[in-house]
């Protein structure tokens, strides 16, 4: 007779067989493991929300590790004519006289290069450069969230960035991201900065995430927000059909650049 297995040790060897074998054929594991199919489709579901696996119909697959690797500087030098173009669009969401949170990233600093000239908004970042560049802006009025300052990212983290927000009423945040999953959500590489982009998108009436082709259907280690918590969604016309369309299934509105 075959033992029966907790939900936990059951879903621990699925992801065995993910290992053994790159994929998980939902009959097949039905009968490894002595339960029906309707078990093993609920478990994929489960390890899928978690961010573990990718479904896909008849089972699941693993789901690729996000590219985002590197520091600000390595960064700043892959993509630029993608990332100029997103910062583009996310620019023009931004309404004259908003409180703006923008996000630590080199896609952000895209954001914060293309404001047009004669916006008046106030932006509030922990993104050093970004600060920097808004310097030269003739409208903007800038607010830079002090805090310990990661080198290698070039933006502040820590508990003096949380406690600042903690007061803080914005109209709009705009979120650049390590990963994004339909079920596994918005994923960062850093626990600190993981924190601050959480508590960023709480402060804030709307929320949209600028995040290239590239970590579309990728995960990374520390989540931020499911993708339901999104307001919008601005990413390259290049991405992947698919993943478009289950982002599109979920109701959030996508802005392609």
């Amino acid at each position: 007779m075959t033992d029966i297995l907790l939900p936990e040790e059951r879903r621990k060897r699925l992801l065995d067989l993910l290992a053994l074998d790159g994929k998980i054929l939902a009959t097949a594991a039905s009968a490894t493991l002595g339960v029906s199919e309707d078990t093993i489709r609920r478990d994929l579901n489960d390890l899928a929300r978690a961010g573990v696996v990718r479904r896909v119909h008849g089972g699941a697959l693993p789901l690729p590790l996000t590219p985002a690797t590197g520091t600000f500087a390595t960064r700043a030098t892959e993509r630029t004519e993608a990332k100029a173009a997103l910062g583009r669009m996310a620019a023009e969401l931004i309404r004259p006289g908003e409180v703006v949170l923008l996000d630590g990233g080199t896609t952000m600093l895209a954001v914060a290069e293309a404001l047009p000239p004669d916006l008046r908004a106030t932006i509030v970042t922990p993104n050093l450069p970004a600060a920097l560049a808004l310097t030269r802006h003739p409208s903007a009025e800038v607010v830079l969230l002090g805090g310990r300052l990661d080198k290698a990212d070039q933006a502040t983290v820590g508990t003096s960035v949380l406690a600042a927000l903690d007061g803080l009423r914005a109209d709009f945040c705009l979120l650049g991201v390590c990963s994004l999953d339909v079920e596994a959500g918005l994923g960062g590489m850093d626990h600190e900065e993981a924190l601050v982009k959480r508590r960023m998108a709480a402060c804030a009436g709307r929320v949209a995430a600028v995040v290239t082709a590239d970590k579309l259907g990728t995960a990374a280690p520390f989540p931020i927000l499911p993708v339901g918590r999104l307001d919008a969604l601005i990413t390259e016309r290049s991405a992947d059909p698919g993943l478009l369309a289950a982002c599109r299934q979920t109701g959030l509105t996508l802005i392609l650049a």
